[in-house]
């Protein structure tokens, strides 16, 4: 199989540096984090203000990437479920999906609220929700 080189263009800071504690969705009480860009990358990110909705691609890089089934939400009382049906964050390619709100943006940061990945998570790329993007 053929290799793939990802580069992380940003860097998640949060208060949130426990997966055991984290919310499992950004809707759960994920705290305002930042998305700080690596500064090659700030020249891509000039044009993001608040109120700009996002998807965050996220590397979540404390996953187990040897799972393959899991019982959803952590809860034994639900039956396995292969991981490509779930949510779940361990998976082969621990690819995390974010959708955000900017609620602030500086030179090569940006404020987000309802993003629950843990502090020190490489961001891969950032799309705007389509048709969420103000005044564009």
């Amino acid at each position: 199989m053929t290799g793939y080189e990802v580069r992380p263009v940003a860097r998640v800071e949060s208060a949130l540096t426990d997966l055991a504690t984290a919310p499992k969705q950004g809707d759960e009480g994920a705290p305002p984090a930042r998305v700080v860009f690596d500064p090659q990358f700030h020249a891509a990110a000039a044009d993001l203000r608040p109120g700009d909705r996002l998807v965050l691609l996220t590397w979540l890089h404390a996953a187990d990437r040897e799972v393959q089934a899991v019982h959803p939400r952590s809860d034994p009382d639900r039956p396995l479920q292969g991981v490509f049906s779930t949510r779940s964050p361990d998976r082969p390619n621990p690819i995390g999906l974010h959708t955000v709100t900017v609620t602030a943006a500086e030179h090569g940061t940006l404020t987000v609220t309802g993003l629950e990945a843990i502090d020190g998570t490489p961001v891969l790329d950032v799309k705007p929700v389509l048709g969420a993007v103000t005044g564009r």
